[in-house]
């Protein structure tokens, strides 16, 4: 058989090659180099807003805390002070219906025994007992009357008595010193009826006999 004979056949690979080879390795490198920093470069940008919006709704929060806190010692004294004033008118007006309520009894009083009497029945006989009698019961009634009507003037109540509302109010001291007053009148006077009215009949049994 014949021999084959090979042939080896060099293969020169060139510079250029070798070194666009380098190049477009380095080239890559590059690129992933400025894509990553382009990434970070976002991502702080991302962080910096957000960092800002976080200052910003920090600051908002203050500025509403601050407000909060005005307003809150605001409205503390204000409505401390309101309460303060509204319990101490709720007992004044507790008082002044109590003294309402005294007078209201002692002017029905009055006007029951008054609505009692009936000139119409009385006789020549007992004219002048009855009449009196009568007389004394309107003087009274009239006396009480007058007095009820000064020591509520300048009060609520003013305006019962036929008189103009100022709408001014006592002093508390004033106002508490006469109240003690005008309630032992009304229990004095309420107490010492029956008392004054049969002394009254007494005298006229006396003077009749």
């Amino acid at each position: 058989m014949p021999t084959t004979n090979e042939f080896t056949h060099p293969i020169n690979v060139r510079s250029s090659q070798l070194d666009m080879s380098q190049r477009g390795g380095r080239s890559d490198d590059y690129d992933d180099k400025i894509r990553n920093a382009q990434m970070e470069l976002e991502r702080i940008q991302q962080e910096r807003e957000q960092l800002e919006r976080m200052k910003r709704e920090l600051e908002e929060l203050t500025v509403r805390k601050r407000e909060f806190l005005f307003q809150q010692v605001e409205l503390t004294e204000k409505l401390s002070t309101a309460i303060t004033l509204i319990d101490r008118e709720l007992l004044e007006m507790h008082e002044e219906m109590g003294h309402f309520e005294q007078c209201r009894a002692c002017f029905a009083e009055h006007l029951d025994k008054i609505q009692k009497y009936d000139p119409e029945k009385w006789t020549r006989d007992n004219l002048h007992e009855k009449l009196d009698k009568a007389t004394m019961a309107t003087d009274l009634a009239s006396d009480e009357y007058d007095q009820a009507s000064v020591y509520f003037e300048g009060s609520r109540g003013v305006a019962i008595f036929g008189r103009p509302s100022k709408g001014g109010r006592k002093p508390s001291k004033s106002r508490a010193g006469n109240s003690e007053l005008a309630t032992q009148l009304i229990n004095g006077l309420a107490f010492n009826l029956p008392i004054v009215i049969l002394g009254t009949i007494a005298l006229v049994v006396y003077l009749i006999k």
